[in-house]
């Protein structure tokens, strides 16, 4: 029998950007808080500490801030005709494990999605009408605005402390920002960071070819700044130990950095790590939760937290599997496209260009995660959906962010990749080579989909999550735009050498190169239960006890990175639990 510990009036399970934000808020109200964490505690201190912290071939390669596959895994296939198999080996994805979550390693680039993005459907209807959707495409509207989500995505920027320029200040367009941006109420907290030599070539191109640069939107403080929680960060050095690495001196956005020591300073919070939540525990009567079970990995045994809110927000998978298991909404059939639960699954779609310049020195080893210029040209809301005949779009960024030895340098293709010829290679081309990249959005379909394994378990004997998941026309013809597009800009650039990185038509899904931890959708928000597991508050339809948080709520994944999406609807929903649910617990919806 399970352990039982003493009853919370909220239990938080993951503790990463959102579990930090809905304990911090939460925690005001004075509520009693438990958060659980399946990993390690992490700090800035001793944890990310410098030297230890830039060890590429440790964290860069061997991963140690991800989560390995035996602590839990999916299974894969690209078609429901096909078998799907354990993906064994950490590529195409790299969930977190430990406190902080993702927020630790990621880049720190951070989006808001334009407003035509939250209401797709309806701007596609309005402008070139449905019959254009392709069929098995699951187009959807959120049940949210961009001008309700407005103020919590100005909150999120202040706290996380972002550098930017905004380009749409109060409807007004501004000189040097990005003029295809949705309104902003306030200027970035910081100003743009620095620019490096790449990233000043690509700008002077595209003002020639007339499109509009802009600095990226950055997650690294650009000098010194204290947020809202009085959580301090220190300019950043470019050292170029962003993604996968914690920031070891204050200057990554992440939870460590924003929120977490202000956090566990409240008296009504604390935190376990070594938890790993099993499954939701339903009410007899299935209306509410009445807490959550979790393994013990300490003491190793399974313990039963009685709490009266339970709020989801472990990575976009794990929710998605902790709702499957659960019983929490009706699984997701693609056949007939009813259900919820596991709806909906997307992804990124990205390419590149690289160039090569053989009188250049582009000192790679001087960057950061976020670094470097813009433009939104080829974005959602600059398409002509009709006439180019895809439904979506890109922003393109150019920039040093990682010169890490091992992992990017950059040869022409046909290089060995070992040997002599290797080396020579590396000592004609180190620092003379710079990229464009372009990120793209994804939709939604009826057979992409998330599920439970029929055959594969977990070490607790609960079944493993099933992706199915393949690339469709739609986003390989977006993609393939996108290559014609930024050729034309590398080769206004003059390099000596320049080749292109973009998936063809047909191209099938790999899941062993990295491509973006960017997984959405699987418990989508709705405005009807038979459309998505939670309402607009992002409460779960049939356990109004039950919030979750995440990307897995993304209707359909926009052309950005999600954090900036994911924090604005944490700050959306805790403040409808503090201002709506907690007076008179009930279905907001």
């Amino acid at each position: 029998m399970a352990r039982i510990e003493k009853k919370k009036d909220v239990v938080i399970v993951g503790l990463g950007w959102t579990g930090s934000i809905a304990g911090i808020e939460l925690a005001a109200e004075g509520l009693e808080i438990v958060a659980l964490e399946r990993g390690r505690d992490q700090n800035t201190v001793p944890e990310f500490k410098y030297p230890n912290q830039i060890d590429e071939l440790k964290y860069g390669v061997r991963l140690k801030n991800m989560q390995h596959p035996s602590q839990q895994t999916v299974t894969v296939r690209r078609r429901d005709s096909e078998i799907a198999l354990p993906y064994r080996s950490m590529g195409s994805f790299l969930p977190a494990n430990g406190v902080g979550g993702a927020g630790t390693h990621w880049n720190g680039l951070l989006w808001r999605p334009q407003p035509e993005e939250i209401q797709l459907r309806s701007y596609v209807k309005a402008n070139w009408g449905e019959s254009i959707i392709p069929e098995g495409m699951n187009l959807m509207d959120y049940p949210v605005t961009y001008d309700e989500l407005e103020p919590f995505f100005t909150q999120f920027d202040r706290v996380a402390g972002i550098s930017g320029k905004a380009g749409n200040l109060k409807g007004k367009i501004q000189e040097g920002g990005n003029p295809f941006e949705g309104w902003r109420s306030e200027e970035y907290p910081m100003p743009p960071l620095p620019r490096t030599y790449d990233s000043t070539k690509f700008e002077a191109a595209c003002k020639a070819m007339g499109y509009h640069p802009f600095p990226a939107p950055a997650g690294v403080a650009s000098t010194a700044y204290v947020n809202p929680y009085g959580m301090q960060m220190a300019p950043c050095n470019f050292c170029g130990f962003c993604e996968r690495y914690g920031c070891y001196q204050y200057s990554k956005s992440s939870p460590q950095t924003a929120i977490l020591d202000a956090l566990k300073r409240k008296p009504n919070f604390t935190y376990r790590t070594h938890a790993e939540v099993l499954r939701v525990e339903i009410a007899a009567d299935g209306k509410t939760a009445t807490g959550v079970t979790y393994f013990d990995a300490i003491n190793q045994e399974e313990v039963f937290q009685p709490a009266d809110l339970v709020i989801l927000s472990a990575y976009q998978l794990n929710n998605v599997h902790l709702l499957l298991v659960s019983g929490i909404g009706k699984p997701y059939d693609p056949a007939t496209n009813e259900g919820v639960t596991g709806k909906n699954y997307a992804y990124q779609m990205n390419g590149g260009v690289t160039m090569f310049f053989k009188d250049a020195n582009f000192n790679p080893f001087i960057g950061h995660g976020s670094n470097g210029i813009c433009i939104d040209d080829f974005s959602v809301n600059q398409n002509d959906f009709g006439k180019l005949g895809f439904i979506g779009g890109a922003y393109w960024r150019s920039g040093t962010f990682n010169g890490q030895p091992i992992r990017s340098m950059s040869l022409p293709s046909g290089t060995p990749t070992w040997g002599g010829k290797w080396k020579e290679a590396i000592k004609e081309y180190y620092g003379r080579s710079m990229s464009i990249g372009s990120h793209g959005s994804h939709m939604s379909y009826r057979a992409n989909h998330l599920d439970l394994d029929p055959t594969y378990k977990d070490p607790h004997g609960r079944p493993l999550m099933r992706m199915t998941f393949n690339w469709q026309e739609n986003d390989l013809k977006m993609n393939q735009y996108m290559k014609i597009k930024a050729a034309e800009v590398g080769r206004a650039m003059k390099p000596d050498l320049m080749q292109l990185g973009f998936k063809d038509i047909g191209a099938q899904y790999d899941v062993r190169p990295y491509q973006t931890t960017h997984n959405t959708g699987g418990h989508i928000m709705s405005s009807s239960p038979l459309e998505g597991v939670v309402n607009r508050y992002c409460q779960a339809w049939d356990k109004h006890n039950v919030f979750v948080m995440g990307a897995g709520n993304f209707v359909q994944n926009t052309q950005y990175n999600p954090t900036g999406m994911v924090g604005a609807l944490a700050y959306w929903t805790v403040n409808a639990i503090r201002t709506l649910y907690l007076r008179n617990p009930r279905p907001l919806v």
